[in-house]
């Protein structure tokens, strides 16, 4: 629900953030010079900066966490969102953290991340078409657009506006087509840039999965940004992942980064559910001949060659794209289209990969 009392003054923020103290000295986060900014957004969407030596970012996170949840209790305040940022403008490497840490979903039964190596191969509009596909085979799913600097989730699914909090000032996922859904893309213009550093990202990432009120999820599956960054080690480390999906077009150029990122997931034993060739050729739709445009192929036999599934070939049209562009999913505005019965077909082995691993979620048919 919805505080009645009006937003706090910026200066009211730092007055209570004095109460924290810096775990490295005797003075408050305020006196210390901790405390980068402090803005306050219409509703009372509190956003603070914690300004951390680059070599003490992950000391500070406990720290991070206690402002978040003590400036949250203030009148007036209805989401905290504090990010850490380091001295300087430098740009920190993050120590690992422990693999057994992870943060909790008790709504969430089982995680599944659909990732590539480079951007352009059609790994979002794979995401949503694999989410909705789950959906339609009955099961509970959820979808995290985890991209933060290149959100797509709200374009291709004709959603808009930012999200309410429920009575825990957990944000509560909109949904679409019974598809609970939560973007960054949310939250910022369409046409403004996410210019962050790297613990900024995993802060938002972690904030975007944890404190959000998802509902009964049999599947939350987690559109990763391309590459091997912030973003994808923040979800290894944190997150329960049952494995990973990874998405390339036949080409060798894609190959070679799709490859990068597989074995990237195999060093840190995630489970490589399959392999998708998106792209994988194009039907004329007037005269049906059919066109390799980015060669054919390349994809099936990188998954022969690493004895990982190959989960199946999508094809390059214009019915995909028209789709995606319009917000109405192409599994949701023909349902019978024979791309629509690829996608199927991909959940279901996906379904049948998971089951076979023994995990907690009871997939029946």
């Amino acid at each position: 629900m919805f505080s009645s009392s009006p937003s706090p003054k910026p200066e009211k923020i730092i007055e209570s953030l004095k109460i924290f103290q810096d775990p490295f000295s005797s003075h408050s986060v305020v006196e210390a010079g901790l405390i980068g900014s402090v803005n306050i957004e219409k509703g009372g969407r509190v956003i603070i900066t914690l300004q951390t030596p680059p070599e003490k970012v992950a000391d500070y996170e406990e720290l991070r966490q206690k402002i978040t949840d003590g400036i949250s209790l203030l009148p007036g305040v209805e989401k905290v969102l504090t990010v850490m940022t380091t001295h300087k403008g430098e740009t920190p490497t993050p120590p690992p953290l422990p693999p057994a840490v992870k943060i909790e979903l008790p709504e969430v039964q089982h995680v599944i991340a659909i990732a590539s190596g480079k951007g352009g191969v059609g790994k979002s509009l794979t995401a949503l078409n694999l989410a909705l596909a789950f959906q339609k085979l009955g099961k509970k799913t959820g979808l995290l657009d985890a991209d933060i600097y290149g959100p797509s989730l709200p374009k291709m699914m004709g959603l808009g506006g930012k999200p309410k909090t429920d009575d825990q000032k957990r944000l509560i996922p909109p949904i679409k087509f019974g598809l609970q859904c939560m973007s960054m893309g949310f939250f910022v213009p369409e046409d403004m840039p996410m210019i962050w550093r790297g613990p900024m990202i995993q802060t938002a990432v972690l904030q975007l999965t944890r404190d959000v009120a998802w509902k009964d999820l049999d599947i939350l599956v987690v559109d990763l940004p391309p590459g091997t960054g912030d973003t994808q080690l923040t979800l290894i480390q944190k997150v329960p992942l049952a494995g990973v999906v990874i998405v390339s077009t036949p080409q060798d150029l894609a190959l070679i980064d799709a490859r990068k990122g597989l074995h990237m997931f195999q060093k840190l034993h995630i489970p490589i559910l399959g392999i998708i060739e998106n792209m994988s050729y194009f039907s004329c739709p007037a005269c049906h001949h059919r066109s390799e445009i980015f060669h054919h192929g390349g994809a099936h036999e990188e998954a022969r060659k690493l004895g990982i599934p190959f989960l199946g070939e999508i094809p390059l049209t214009i019915d995909l794209r028209r789709a995606s562009d319009e917000g109405l999913p192409l599994i949701e505005s023909d349902p019978h289209h024979p791309l629509s019965e690829i996608f199927l077909g991909m959940a279901k082995q996906l379904i049948h990969q998971i089951t076979q691993q023994n995990t907690k979620i009871n997939f029946n048919d």
